[in-house]
């Protein structure tokens, strides 16, 4: 491990300890909430990335009593977007609640809680967003400044077996192109019931210019 990535991971657990205490207070107050973000593409993946924010999910109805919860425990809040997102931030600790998309669609439901996996985050028992969720809420970041795809290449590559696809394909529901362009995607990315498509003769590259490519990236990966 270089001691950039050390480093990284250190400022990682410092964060996750700072994350605990909004945590704690939401659990005090009996506020039901999910862990989402990159802490949980992380716990299903292997990916880690660092972020500010700290995402945490609830029903729409819950999301005054979390902020005055919050508000209690020392937090600054603010109602950041009305129809999908509230902040809470205190010293560092900067918290997410999150109850609907950007778009105003993916609303945060009883059935988020019934598919959510439980888990233990530093000693304190929590419900992680399913997989399923995480897939359906990212599937339509596609912005100019953020594309979630990759986020859903890496949930599909570790758990594409363990999904429940037929709750998932309804949670599209008439949107079910959207996550077939990210299976499309994903058949690019991961190509491993596919032709390689760096193969091609159009592409001008052959499996020697591939193994070379491939060690580049892992070689750059590891120095970070």
């Amino acid at each position: 491990m270089t001691a950039k990535r050390a480093a990284a991971r250190k400022d990682k657990g410092k964060a996750n300890r700072l994350h605990r205490r909004s945590v704690a207070a939401l659990q005090d107050a009996g506020i039901p909430f999910l862990i989402g973000g990159a802490y949980v593409v992380e716990v299903y993946t292997g990916v880690s990335r660092q972020t500010k924010d700290f995402d945490l999910y609830l029903r729409p109805q819950h999301i005054d009593l979390a902020l005055d919860a919050l508000k209690r425990a020392g937090y600054e809040t603010e109602e950041t977007f009305p129809h999908w997102l509230a902040k809470a931030e205190r010293g560092r600790d900067c918290i997410d609640l999150i109850f609907r998309a950007g778009n105003g669609l993916c609303e945060v439901d009883d059935s988020w809680f019934e598919q959510a996996h439980n888990s233990k985050f530093l000693g304190l028992q929590v419900k992680l967003c399913a997989p399923e969720e995480m897939i359906w809420m990212k599937a339509y970041i596609m912005e100019r400044e953020r594309f979630d795809g990759a986020d859903i290449a890496h949930i599909l590559q570790s758990w594409a077996e363990r999904l429940d696809w037929p709750h998932l394909v309804r949670r599209f529901g008439p949107d079910w192109p959207v996550l077939l362009s990210h299976l499309v995607l994903f058949g690019y990315i991961y190509p491993g019931g596919f032709r390689d498509a760096r193969l091609q003769a159009r592409v001008h590259m052959n499996a020697k210019d591939i193994a070379h490519w491939t060690r580049a990236i892992a070689k750059e990966e590891s120095e970070r």
